[in-house]
């Protein structure tokens, strides 16, 4: 595999070819990820789940972010690397340049942040310093105590024409991917029609131009197999074989299934 660049990644979007995303947190897992040719890594706070044993993202700072970026890309020098900022590491414009700034200098390619409209002037400020920036709409884990659980987003005319509305905005403000979580799929599809950029779904249906789940969760080593993910170990020799037959059934369109997706 070449080395992976946002260039890449539209290259494929205009050619209708799908690619696979999956979380890494540590240098092992990483050189995996290479080996199975994945192009895009997510460092994401889902660590607070995965590797810190927490509820939720929330308990993630700045140092956990540093630590396991680094780790990573001692890893993999191939896939594109993209980074969570944590809960509360971006509230104000400064604190967003200053953490990001802090992301890309340990490592990462590109920084994600969850949120709309209200993100516009900070991804502008990044996009115009030369920082490649992820949008993240529908099921934003870092407000899940703002939403009460875990929940489909989008259901409602109203929320899905906001959803719509704030994707618009965010290209326009200059993000380069948008990751569309626990969204229906007709919503899904609807928005990664309407963009140019490449839009990567986790419980957004198979119309989206990649998907993305964490390495946890597709090796079964998972207390509970979120809906929109799958085993991919149980019918492979070992955790590489895992691996390819994701990315291999993510450009296929295989996966994922109308199981993993969700209804309006």
């Amino acid at each position: 595999m070449q080395t992976v660049t946002i260039n890449t990644l539209n290259a494929l979007k205009q050619e209708g070819k799908k690619f696979p995303v999956i979380t890494a947190y540590d240098a092992s897992f990483s050189r995996l990820v290479e080996l199975a040719e994945i192009e895009v890594v997510l460092v994401g706070d889902s660590l607070g789940n995965v590797i810190q044993g927490h509820g939720s993202t929330v308990t993630v700072d700045m140092d956990d972010m540093v630590y396991h970026i680094q780790a990573v890309c001692r890893g993999n020098s191939k896939s594109l690397v993209i980074a969570d900022l944590p809960f509360m590491s971006y509230a104000t414009e400064e604190q967003t340049m200053a953490n990001a700034a802090h992301l890309v200098q340990a490592g990462a390619h590109m920084v994600k942040l969850e949120g709309g409209a209200w993100l516009e002037e900070s991804v502008l400020m990044l996009s115009e310093r030369g920082i490649p920036v992820c949008g993240h709409l529908g099921l934003t884990p870092q407000s899940v105590n703002k939403f009460g659980g875990y929940k489909v987003q989008g259901r409602t005319k109203e929320a899905a024409e906001q959803m719509l509305q704030d994707a618009h905005l965010l290209e326009q403000a200059g993000v380069d991917l948008l990751v569309l979580e626990c969204v229906p799929t007709p919503l899904a599809s609807k928005i990664t029609d309407e963009l140019n950029i490449p839009v990567i779904g986790i419980g957004a249906g198979p119309n989206t131009d990649a998907q993305v789940l964490v390495i946890y969760d597709i090796l079964g080593l998972s207390p509970r197999q979120p809906k929109f993910s799958k085993n991919f170990l149980t019918d492979a020799d070992d955790i590489e074989a895992a691996l390819a037959a994701y990315a291999k059934e993510v450009r296929s369109g295989a996966f994922p299934a109308a199981e993993h997706g969700f209804k309006s």
